[in-house]
């Protein structure tokens, strides 16, 4: 089950005869499995990475950390879910070390996501610090290499 797990994460189009394949099951095999991977929310989703600043967009991208006081009975599972229901947060952590949650956001621009963070983060209740971090440019993204080209990068040394 995990190579079929590890093999969808890095190519979820991978079809399932190719699947059968590879793991030498039958496709009706691979295919009761993924049923059964996504029934147990383990499979939750099947994404395509894009490399938007490529194509031209000029989203921002922030990294929020996070300080709370957790609440009674809840901890920091109410604040938490409070936050990634917000439109502009792609992704929420509960860290340990010196803040509590690492909140990735996107904004169309530094002024936007400057306005979510003072309004609409800093004032949930328990939220007792932020600390904010745009991402200027990004190399690699879930493993893979964003901007390579391929081109020659050895030093020319001329005679």
């Amino acid at each position: 089950m995990r190579e079929l797990l590890e093999i969808l994460e890095r190519n979820s189009r991978v079809s399932v005869s190719e699947l059968a394949s590879m793991l030498q099951k039958s496709e009706y095999e691979i295919e009761n499995d993924i049923a059964r991977l996504e029934k147990e929310k383990i499979i939750l989703s099947y994404g395509t990475l894009i490399n938007w600043e490529r194509f031209g967009d000029d989203n921002v991208v922030a990294i929020i950390e996070i300080n709370l006081t957790p609440q009674r009975e809840f901890g920091f599972d109410a604040i938490a879910e409070r936050i990634y229901r917000f439109d502009e947060v792609r992704t929420v952590y509960l860290m340990s070390g010196n803040f509590d949650l690492l909140v990735i956001i996107e904004g169309k621009s530094l002024k936007e996501v400057a306005n979510f963070v003072s309004t609409r983060l800093s004032t949930i209740d328990g939220v007792t610090q932020t600390r904010s971090h745009f991402m200027l440019k990004a190399y690699k993204k879930d493993g893979v290499i964003l901007d390579n080209d391929e081109q020659d990068r050895r030093l020319v040394v001329s005679p």
